[in-house]
């Protein structure tokens, strides 16, 4: 008995990567094994950069609520310390929205916890 072999699924299955690939830069974009490695290599990188794009943001909320913090006096760490002194919870992306784009309301805050 001859051998079988699903053409149909496998050719769908390359097809599949391959168009996931568009875009990308000479072999990688149409050349089979070169295009699986490099699809492969870029989910590896976009699941881990998941991770880092929200570690990444949360240090640019605390380089900017310090730069505020500092223009009213106090450092990054005395002020975080004196907000969970006085029991304000606001989160570190509030914070750093509101020195960045109301800096009254920041001054407000400031004032209140000093």
């Amino acid at each position: 008995m001859p051998r079988s072999v699903n053409h149909v699924a496998s050719k769908a299955r390359r097809k599949k990567v391959l168009k996931q690939t568009k875009g990308y830069f000479g072999r990688r974009k149409n050349v089979w094994t070169v295009a699986k490695n490099a699809l492969e290599k870029g989910l590896v990188y976009a699941y881990r950069d998941r991770k880092q794009k929200k570690r990444n943001f949360r240090a640019l909320w605390i380089q900017r609520i310090n730069a505020a913090a500092r223009i009213e006096g106090m450092s990054y760490s005395q002020f975080i310390g004196a907000l969970k002194a006085n029991n304000i919870e606001i989160n570190r992306k509030v914070l750093a929205d509101l020195a960045v784009n109301h800096p009254e309301a920041f001054k407000a805050i400031v004032a209140k916890v000093k």
